[in-house]
């Protein structure tokens, strides 16, 4: 089975985990450790670059993403942002393209870097133009709204059910806060949802509410960059470098 087959499949099957690696080495790390299927991270991503989440280009990401699928054998979804771009034609390509690099599935959001949220008609028309491109690829809709100042449950709802109407494969609306909206989003569409991790609910919880899928976004990114911090500090303060005395693993890992 190929990888996008593979993917497609995770789908069907029963609620899965997609971690989130942020470079080719935690993407093999995480396949090693066992997961079925990898998620790009746009802010991790971003901070090997040295910059803010946003602020990468389509071509900076479309490298990336190439590289991670090389990395690893299994399955990868990859975070596309807004499509870099505001029209229907910027979604459809950046599909295209991630689609050729080597990606099995990828998200578009309804969000502008400009700091607005698309109107639900136009953000529904770039969805239906980048189902048009995906062919196999797994297409992903997101609706924004709880992390954008507008954590409007019942706006996120029909932005879904737009999207799936639209041929959105998978439904995501990062930042949902708890069991029950978990329970209403997925209770109003008839396509995998996918949840963004929270650190007060559980996996079982999470499924159990209805989502088919689970990611992390960027948190194992700043979970290795907070160890990071707290060894060097050590050092730079204390002169104590016991905090390298960890058993890494690399010959396994890699």
């Amino acid at each position: 089975m190929g990888k996008g087959a593979a993917f497609r499949a995770l789908h069907e099957g029963d609620p899965f985990i997609i971690p989130n690696p942020w470079d080719a080495g935690s993407a093999r790390v995480l396949e090693r450790l066992g997961f079925k299927a990898l998620a790009t991270t746009s802010s991790g991503f971003a901070f090997t670059l040295g910059r803010l989440d946003g602020r990468t280009t389509l071509d900076e990401v479309i490298a990336h993403t190439a590289a991670i699928d090389g990395a690893t054998t299994l399955p990868v979804s990859v975070d596309l942002e807004n499509g870099y771009g505001a029209e229907p034609e910027d979604a459809a390509r950046a599909v295209a393209e991630a689609a050729e690099a080597g990606a099995a599935g990828g998200s578009i959001e309804d969000y502008d870097p400009s700091g607005r949220l698309y109107d639900i008609g136009h953000a529904t028309e770039r969805i239906a133009a980048a189902a048009e491109a995906a062919d196999s690829f797994v297409l992903t809709a997101r609706a924004e709204n709880h992390i954008r100042g507008n954590p409007d449950l019942d706006d996120t709802i029909a932005r879904l059910q737009a999207y799936e109407e639209a041929g959105a494969d998978v439904l995501y609306a990062p930042g949902l806060a708890t069991v029950a909206e978990i329970q209403a989003v997925c209770a109003a569409v008839s396509k995998p949802v996918n949840v963004l991790a929270r650190p007060e609910l559980g996996f079982a919880e999470i499924a159990g509410a209805g989502a088919q899928r689970v990611s992390v976004g960027g948190a194992l990114t700043w979970v290795a960059v907070a160890a990071l911090v707290s060894a060097a500090e050590q050092i730079r303060d204390h002169g104590d470098f016991s905090s390298l005395a960890g058993g890494v693993r690399i010959d396994e890992w890699l």
